[in-house]
Order: structure tokens, then sequence, then C-alpha cells
């Protein structure tokens, strides 16, 4: 995995030169190249807390089309043998007076998965947010089984962003969110960020506390509340301080 995201990396800071567009062009093409010291979605480490280097792609028509990719390494124990987590997204954006809306949809591809796991964790969700000011709220909803859950179909994912710009260029960040599981008795949990992040030496740097409520009474997240690997036995879903840094081309 982390030889294909160094080669997506480096097609991504040798390729933007060539993709650069005219300044009256509707098209617009950008690359983006992060680490993280744990990489948590929705709360729940992917990495087993250790580090993920992560980076993508993005294309923008000015009528608002837009499509994107984005990939990330992964602890195989967590997504059944795979390494790699690829993110393929479009959608579309417009404006509702002061709202700015964005409809689209995104698939969650886990390449490699090993035929032992009976679990297939690709998943795909559609989406809707709106933004206004300072505040996004946004939902998700899975069209296919959420990460290989039994009977999961039309799950759902809703939360709501704020973020504030404070002096010395930084901007506070706010996160809080609630999974929703279908066909589930005691699946359901909860999650909350807050964060600041602020531009240094061209780099955004981020510092985030990231926790959820998820316990071991949970009947498909609580195992990662004790999850082992080899030796070694980790609490998943606790809360942590995550360093990112990341960078825009």
């Amino acid at each position: 995995m982390k030889k294909i995201v160094s080669a997506l990396v480096l097609a991504g800071i040798t390729g933007v030169p060539a993709l650069a567009m005219a300044e009256d062009s509707p098209h617009s093409v950008t690359a983006n190249l992060g680490f993280a010291s744990d990489y948590r979605f929705r709360g729940i480490s992917q990495t087993f807390e250790d580090p993920a280097i992560q980076g993508g792609f993005d294309y923008a028509h000015s009528s608002g089309f837009y499509l994107g990719t984005w990939a990330t390494n992964v602890e195989p124990l967590e997504l059944a043998g795979s390494n790699m987590e690829w993110d393929l997204y479009g959608g579309y954006t417009f404006n509702l007076g002061n709202v700015a809306v964005n409809v689209g949809g995104l698939y969650y591809w886990y390449p490699g998965k090993d035929s032992a796991y009976a679990a297939n964790p690709n998943t795909f969700e559609l989406y809707a947010g709106a933004t206004w000011k300072w505040l996004n709220v946004k939902y998700s909803h899975s069209t296919t089984k959420l990460f290989g859950i039994t009977d999961s179909e039309g799950s759902g994912y809703l939360e709501a962003n704020a973020n504030f710009e404070l002096p010395a260029e930084i901007m506070l960040t706010l996160h809080v969110g609630k999974q929703f599981v279908a066909g589930s008795g005691n699946e359901d949990y909860a999650d909350w960020k807050i964060g600041v992040s602020k531009p240094i030496l061209g780099f955004n740097v981020g510092l985030a506390y990231v926790d959820t409520d998820v316990d071991a009474n949970n009947a498909t997240w609580g195992g990662m509340t004790n999850f082992a690997k080899g030796s070694k036995t980790a609490d998943l879903t606790d809360g942590t301080v995550v360093l990112t840094v990341g960078k825009t081309f």
C-alpha cells in the first residue's frame, strides 16, 4: 500500500504543473498529500493507532460538478485483509441563497481483500450537505452493507461541523456525528472532535482530540475497544490526540 500511495504522491507532485489550467478555464485540478499520526474514521482508528500516509486528486468544473479520489493505508486485520482504503467520489455543488449545497456519492474500496474474510467492507454512500457561514451539516446514506455489517443496507451517518477563524491564522474546528446502523439492536454510536489548525511553512498543521461513546457492549463496534494485533491490544475507539500535516498543490 505504501508503494501505491508513494506512486500517487509522486504523480501528484510531478503531474500538477502539467495539469494546470489557464486562469479563465472552467476546469481546475488539485492534488493533496497528508500525514496523520492515527487515521480516525468517524472516531474509530483504521490503522491500529499507527500513522497514515494519505493523498488524492480533485477535479472541479465551474458548473459545480466535481470528481475526486483519495487513498490511505489501513490495518489489514480491521479491513478484511486489505491494507489500503481507496475512495472514489463525485457530486455537484450549488448555492441556495447564502447556503452552499453539496450532493454526491462516495465509494469506499478496499483492494486486496483476503478471501478468508466472509465480510466485504466495500461500501457505497450517497450524501447531501449544506454549509452556511461557519456551520456545515451533512448526511450520508449507505446503499450497500455498511463496511460488511450483516443487514446494514440503509445505514446513515449524520454530522455537524463548525469552523471558526481565530487570531494568528488559527482555525478552530468542532465536529459531532452519529452513526446509525440499519437492522441493528445495539450498534449505533456517536463521535466528536475538537481541533485547531494553522498554516506553517506552506503546510497545514493540525492537532485534534477525537473520541467516541463506543463501549464493549456495542454489538458491532464493541470489539474495537479490545482489539488485538499479535501481542498488542488497543482500544481503537477511545479518546486520543491526532496530529496531521497536509499540503494542497
